[in-house]
Formats: C-alpha cells, sequence, structure tokens
C-alpha cells in the first residue's frame, strides 16, 4: 500500500480530535455518575465472545446478527463475535456470572462495532452507553427506566425541545395471535405500519380476520382515544391487548406528572425490532435529528439463553452522536522553564484548580506549543496567568 493511503480509515471510522474528545470524555463521566446515583452499577464487558452468547438477542433480532462482525479464534478455532450491542452481555451478567437475586440495575459505556452503518451519516463503531434493570415485570420499572434516560439527556443539555415517542408491541402481537395470522399475514402488517401505508393497510386487511381491527390500529396508533372507541369490543376486552393498551396509558400519565413540560407522542405500530422487544418501547427525539438521541424498551426473558429468564428493560444511546457539533476549547497554560519553589508551586496550584499547564522544554518557546491559550509570566515576584 502506498505510504499516501496508510493513515485511511475505513468507511464509517473516525478519529475523536481533542476538542470533541473533551466533550465526549465529560459526558461519559457525567452519564455514568448520574446512573450511579440511581443505584446503577457500572459493568465492564469484553469487546469479543463466542458468538453463542452473543446470539442470545440475534436469534430474535436478524438485525443485531448481521451487525455482528465474526472472526475464527485462532486459539480454540470457535466463531468469536465483536459485539455490536452490549445488551445481550449484560444479561449474560445478570443471569450467570452476577445473579442476584431481587432486583438488578447496570449501567455501561463502551465502544460497539456494526458491520454497516446502522443509520444515515452513523459512525460503524458508536460509544454506546446504556442502563438496564432486571428483575421486574412492573410498569415502574419502565418509567423509572425512561426517567433515567430523560434525566441523562438532560445532563447532557438536552431538556429542551425534546420529544417522547412511546409504543408496545403487545397490542399487535396480541392481536395477531387473537386473529390467528400467519407469519406471513404478520410481517406483511408489520411492514405496512412501518411504512404508515394506510390505502395498502385498508387494501390488506379487508379480507383478514379483524380486518377491520387492524386497520383501526393502523390509522388511530397515535391517539388512544380515537383507538379505543374504534376497535371491536371483543379486542378492547382481549386480556393480553387491554393490559399492552393500559400499560401505555399509566406510562403516558406518570411520565406527563414527572416532565410536565415533556412532549409526549403515542404509535403503537412502531414496531422496530418488533421481534425483539416484548413490551413497552420509548425512544427520544431532538429538533433537527432524524435519529432518536436514545431509546430502549422492555425484552423479558432475555436470560433465558443462558439459564435464567428475566424481565428486563434498558435503553442505550450513542455519546459520539450525543455530542455531534459540540467542541470545547481547552485552555492551555504555558509555564517558564525552571525549577524555583515558587514557579512549581504555581503550577501544581494551577494544576489543582483543574488547568492543563505545560512547562517549557529545552529550547522551547511559546510557538513550540501549539494551541496555547495563556502564559504564566511572573509580574512583581507573583506569578500569574495571562492570555497570550
Amino acid at each position: 500500500m502506498p505510504i499516501s493511503e496508510t493513515w485511511l480509515l475505513p468507511d464509517g471510522v473516525a478519529d475523536v480530535l481533542p476538542e470533541q474528545a473533551q466533550v465526549i470524555e465529560a459526558l461519559r463521566r457525567e452519564a455514568l455518575d448520574f446512573l450511579a446515583s440511581r443505584g446503577y452499577q457500572l459493568v465492564y464487558t469484553p469487546f469479543i465472545e463466542y458468538i453463542e452468547s452473543l446470539s442470545s438477542l440475534s436469534e430474535s433480532n436478524q438485525d443485531l446478527d448481521l451487525a455482528t462482525f465474526k472472526v475464527i479464534d485462532q486459539l480454540s478455532g470457535r466463531l468469536l463475535g465483536v459485539r455490536a450491542d452490549m445488551t445481550p452481555q449484560v444479561a449474560r451478567i445478570d443471569a450467570h456470572v452476577y445473579p442476584v437475586e431481587g432486583v438488578a440495575r447496570y449501567c455501561y459505556a463502551g465502544t460497539v462495532l456494526h458491520t454497516k452503518p446502522q443509520g444515515f451519516n452513523t459512525t460503524r463503531a458508536p460509544l454506546q452507553l446504556g442502563a438496564e434493570l432486571f428483575g421486574s415485570d412492573s410498569i415502574d420499572a419502565d418509567v423509572e427506566m425512561i426517567d433515567v434516560m430523560l434525566n441523562l439527556l438532560k445532563t447532557a443539555s438536552f431538556a429542551d425541545g425534546i420529544h417522547l415517542d412511546l409504543g408496545h408491541v403487545g397490542l399487535f402481537r396480541s392481536l395477531v395471535k387473537h386473529a390467528g395470522l400467519t407469519k406471513a399475514e404478520e410481517n406483511q402488517l408489520s411492514d405496512l405500519y412501518q411504512r404508515k401505508a394506510l390505502p395498502e393497510l385498508a387494501e390488506f386487511t379487508q379480507d383478514l380476520k379483524f380486518g377491520a381491527d387492524f386497520y383501526t390500529l393502523g390509522r388511530f396508533s397515535s391517539d388512544l382515544d380515537a383507538l379505543e372507541a374504534n376497535l371491536s369490543a371483543e379486542i378492547i376486552a382481549d386480556p393480553a391487548f387491554k393490559q399492552a393498551f393500559d400499560a401505555v396509558k399509566t406510562t403516558r400519565s406518570e411520565i406527563q406528572a414527572r416532565w410536565p413540560d415533556l412532549h409526549i407522542g403515542i404509535d403503537v405500530v412502531e414496531l422496530r425490532s418488533y421481534h425483539y422487544h416484548t413490551g413497552l418501547m420509548y425512544a427520544v427525539y431532538a429538533p433537527n435529528r432524524a435519529a432518536p438521541l436514545a431509546q430502549g424498551g422492555r425484552y423479558d426473558g432475555i436470560g433465558e439463553h443462558f439459564g435464567r429468564a428475566r424481565p428486563a428493560t434498558g435503553f442505550s444511546c450513542d455519546l459520539y452522536a450525543l455530542s455531534a457539533g459540540q467542541f470545547k476549547q481547552v485552555q492551555k497554560v504555558v509555564a517558564p522553564k525552571g525549577t524555583d519553589k515558587a514557579l512549581l508551586d504555581a503550577i501544581a496550584a494551577l494544576r489543582a484548580q483543574g488547568l492543563s499547564v505545560i512547562q517549557l522544554l529545552g529550547n522551547d518557546d511559546l510557538n513550540s506549543i501549539p494551541f496555547a491559550t495563556h502564559q504564566l509570566v511572573n509580574k512583581a515576584g507573583e506569578w500569574t496567568v495571562e492570555p497570550i
């Protein structure tokens, strides 16, 4: 390879330069400190594992399986996977490595790797930060998780103008079961809902059992009152459907009580990761951003693959995406050469204040320190900081 090409990186992978790295690292520390204050314990997981460990989700989520890089382990000859999501790893910890009784709360932050970008203009190596709650099937757990997610975004200065979307796969799933649809019909309906294709939906549901209810679910997916008023009495009375419907209403009410100024939208046919989620789903959006700032949902039974099925809910976000467009000019103070005690004490005091202080070396001068913003000078026996 020519030398001129050795510095090039693969598509979807980028260096993070100092001005943005400062923002990302500060955000990571603040987020993990906040999660710790809410009782979420930090865990670190390996970057690579046997593919069987990572397949607890990929069996039910083909998208995750396709996003996972796979390599052969030269020590064992077994197939390894590079983590594309940290949730399966935390589920393994909860189920097998650290199986505590009762409710367990974990948080994490680390790089994951995707075979392809998961959205327009996104990285293939996100810095994923998230939180998981295991051991509770209560709506209170979902409400806590959404509240934690919103507060975490608030620490990242996203309090104003954000929008919360709520959905629940249980409404569609219970209606499919009640109607006895085939897998092909279920997949076709899911696709129509995702595309918001109401004319096609009306035509497709004409000959389906409970077809009017499937159409109503799509037409009034964002209006719970209209949805309840137009669904058939039989579907409204279905226990699974009613439980999911009430969960959405209760969650919206409780989040609105905590966040009275938050705009909350409902979309009961938002079926992203439909085969992975088992209940409530939630995502937060900001103005002028197409992709969600953070998203999550309920995925009960996730630990079954490891021998311990547990109810679970959680969310994650990409710190690179959260910090996009934010840059911080680092204040860099240049100190002269010397071993005078007063000078060294002044340098130590500035560093203790959190400032970056660089002492000149050899024949260096100010021109040898790129991006220097201030200098330490001696005036009348006092060391003071002045802008350059």
